[in-house]
C-alpha cells in the first residue's frame, strides 16, 4: 500500500500512528476480478465464517464441471433445489439468481464499466440486487476495486478496532465513526484495514 497513505494518517492522528507503528506496513492487496464473482462469493459469505462460506462456495463451482466459476447464465439456468444442494440457504440461492438476473440486464457492471463509476453511484447501483446491502458493497470496493477511499461504518470488524484502539468502552456508532474518519480522507480504506488489524494485536 502506498507510503503516502500512511504518512497522511500518521499526521492526522497520533493514536492512529500509534497502530499502524505497531502492525507494520499495511498488506492489502486487492483482487481484481468481474464484480459479479466478487459479489456471488460476498453474498455466499454473508453470516457464516470463512471457512464454512468458502466450502459452500467451493460446492456451488463444482456443480458446473469444467468451468473456473459460473456464468451469469449458468446461475439463472440452475433449479433452487440444486443450489441448496451446495448448503446455500433458501434466501442465498434467491439472491445469486437475482444478482444474476441484473448483471445480464446490466445493472451490475462489468469489471471495465466500473471504472467510470463513483463509490457512491456503485452502491445505489448494487444495493437495488436482494441480498445486497451497503456492507458487501463496501467490501467489494475496498478488496475488489481497490478504492482507497471506504469506510465500512457499519462492520462489526471496524467498530471493535476502533473501541480497542482508541480506549473506548462501548463500540462507536456508525456516526461517530464517520466523523472521526473524516480526517483520515482520503484514505480511509487503509485506516478500515489497521483497525481491522488491532483486533489480531
Amino acid at each position: 500500500m502506498n507510503p503516502e497513505a500512511l504518512a497522511h494518517l500518521s499526521a492526522a492522528d497520533k493514536t492512529l500512528a500509534r497502530l499502524i507503528k505497531k502492525v507494520g506496513p499495511c498488506t492489502l492487496k486487492p483482487k481484481r476480478r468481474q464484480p459479479f464473482e466478487a459479489l456471488v462469493s460476498a453474498v455466499t459469505h454473508q453470516q457464516l465464517n470463512g471457512v464454512a462460506a468458502m466450502t459452500i462456495l467451493k460446492r456451488v463451482i463444482a456443480l458446473y464441471p469444467g468451468k473456473r466459476f459460473p456464468t451469469p447464465k449458468d446461475l439463472l439456468a440452475t433449479p433452487d433445489e440444486r443450489l441448496r444442494s451446495a448448503g446455500l440457504s433458501r434466501a442465498k440461492a434467491a439472491a445469486l439468481k437475482d444478482l444474476a438476473d441484473k448483471t445480464l440486464s446490466g445493472v451490475v457492471p462489468s469489471l471495465r464499466a466500473v471504472s467510470r463509476m463513483s463509490d457512491a453511484e456503485l452502491v445505489e447501483r448494487l444495493t437495488a440486487v436482494r441480498g445486497v446491502g451497503p456492507w458487501t458493497v463496501e467490501m467489494l470496493l475496498m478488496f475488489t476495486l481497490g478504492r482507497p477511499d471506504v469506510l465500512p461504518v457499519g462492520d462489526f470488524g471496524v467498530r471493535k478496532g476502533f473501541a480497542v484502539t482508541y480506549g473506548l468502552a462501548e463500540l462507536p456508532t456508525p456516526k461517530q465513526l464517520l466523523a472521526h474518519g473524516e480526517r483520515w480522507r482520503p484514505h480511509r480504506t487503509t485506516a478500515a484495514w489497521y483497525l481491522w488489524r488491532a483486533l489480531e494485536l
